[in-house]
């Protein structure tokens, strides 16, 4: 990694973003503009368009007609899996340039960040440009006399809401899939993650991607969100977020055109470790960074740390000490292992539930506070609470930060019960020497990813996806493909 190209980058000036509708950057309807707050610092880094409902309805209507005319989908899908991969190309060709941009917006440390950023979302389009022309339709086992077809086609417009934590990563998740299926989209970043997103759109124009295939607007999420979900020209939402979001889009999609939605709405993730754990120092290790690492800012997160009693107290302590040893700091110094908290408002509330514990009579381990703010960032050391109970809101709800709520158990059965005690169902992780238990405990824990001796890593070959209030439909492997493509039935009499 060039660091003195990372620094210059960082001393470099952004300058005001726009919306990009039907392959023309611009301005709010109305010339609103936000302030992007860099977490890094606490400062001004730029401005971007405060989008209006006009901005997201000319978007669609651009989207629409973009999709209507087959510009795209009328493209034979080997046309269009040129195109992706030369986006990707020219993602990975500015992956240093997009890796600065997305850190000094939204706080990663620069060695996830640039490998969980452009160098993902480049590999996701790759991974759906070089499956499109792949995927076939199928011929019924119809009797004598006839003919049934199943054709696949591209559903429509889709509205794409993604999140700031890994807006590339979990944007591509998006955008490789239904693009390459021939949809539309417009794609509502966070407001407070939108540069990098708007910059590989732009690097989509220089693809060869048709103007109107691709439209980003920005803004608030309860002015341009909402005028995505209400539009009766969206076909399908594609969301990933808080539940509380989640349950608003659902709302709008009854209130419209009945389209589509597919929710990832984060969890509360069990990491359980048994004490015939096979290396009891990996599993600090990976414990660790499966909460600590990007500040806690994941949404598989292993959030709550189950412990077998016997183990208990020795493991804390040694995950303490291995947490203590983390550098939180300068996302752009490539020795950090733990960066900024998003935002001011995310900091306080990440706060705030450890003080909630600590007055309930919770031990907080190590951290729990603030830290370098005499920097103006936005940070916040790793977070390890002991002595609480399941019914603890900081065992129960998403925190999203680095605060790990550590249950002990007692038996296999008290660990599946602990584990799916949560409203949650998105990611798990199981710790142990007994193949047989392993087994069981991926059967028996309600979660869409199970892990076995490790924690995240997992690539674009498995889907992603959860169960209960974590949401429904799957991002990654083939299956994101089912979310934006429609089966049409044709009979024939011979």
């Amino acid at each position: 990694m060039d660091q003195n190209r990372i620094e210059a980058l960082r001393n470099t000036s952004v300058p005001p973003a726009h919306h990009l509708i039907d392959g023309t950057p611009c301005a709010a309807s109305d010339g609103g503009v936000m302030p992007v707050i860099s977490p890094l610092d606490g400062k001004q880094l730029t401005t971007m368009a405060k989008g209006t409902r006009q901005d997201a309805d000319r978007a669609v209507a651009a989207a629409r007609q973009a999709f209507d005319n087959g510009i795209w989908s009328g493209l034979a899908p080997a046309a269009r899996k040129t195109v992706q991969l030369e986006w990707a190309a020219l993602i990975e060709e500015n992956a240093l340039e997009l890796a600065v941009l997305g850190v000094r917006n939204n706080g990663t440390e620069i060695g996830m960040a640039l490998k969980a950023e452009p160098m993902s979302a480049a590999a996701t389009i790759r991974y759906y440009a070089e499956a499109i022309d792949k995927l076939n339709g199928e011929i019924a086992p119809t009797a004598p006399g006839t003919l049934g077809l199943v054709h696949r086609e591209p559903v429509g417009v889709v509205g794409a809401i993604v999140p700031w934590n890994f807006p590339l990563m979990i944007g591509a998740w998006k955008l490789g899939p239904a693009l390459a299926a021939g949809c539309t989209v417009v794609l509502k970043p966070a407001e407070t993650a939108s540069l990098t997103l708007l910059r590989i759109a732009e690097l989509a124009l220089d693809a060869g991607l048709p103007p109107g295939v691709l439209n980003v607007v920005t803004g608030e999420g309860g002015t341009v969100g909402a005028a995505i979900a209400e539009s009766m020209d969206v076909d399908v939402l594609a969301f990933t977020g808080s539940g509380g979001t989640g349950r608003k889009l659902l709302g709008a999609a009854a209130r419209s055109n009945f389209k589509r939605v597919y929710l990832e709405l984060g969890g509360k993730s069990p990491n359980i470790v048994f004490a015939d754990t096979p290396d009891l120092d990996e599993a600090v290790k990976v414990t660790a960074n499966g909460i600590f690492r990007n500040a806690g800012q994941v949404c598989i997160a292993g959030s709550r740390l189950l412990v077998e009693r016997s183990i208990h107290d020795a493991f804390v302590e040694k995950l303490a000490a291995f947490t203590e040893g983390m550098k939180v700091g300068d996302p752009l110094d490539p020795v950090t292992a733990s960066g900024a908290i998003n935002s001011l408002p995310q900091l306080e509330r990440n706060l705030a539930f450890v003080e909630d514990a600590r007055a309930s009579g919770a031990t907080i381990v190590t951290g729990g506070a603030r830290v370098l703010q005499e920097t103006g960032g936005y940070y916040m050391a790793p977070t390890i609470v002991t002595g609480i109970a399941p019914k603890d809101a900081i065992a129960r709800e998403e925190v999203f930060g680095p605060v790990l709520a550590v249950l002990p158990f007692d038996s296999e059965e008290e660990a599946v019960r602990l584990a799916n005690d949560s409203e949650y169902g998105l990611a798990a992780a199981v710790w142990t020497a007994d193949l047989s238990r392993a087994h069981r405990m991926v059967r028996a824990v309600r979660a869409g990813v199970v892990h076995v001796n490790t924690y995240g890593g997992s690539d674009l070959t498995v889907p992603l996806g959860g169960v209960k209030q974590s949401g429904n439909g799957h991002d990654k492997s083939l299956h994101a493909f089912d979310k934006f493509l429609d089966l049409k039935t044709a009979w024939i009499k011979l």
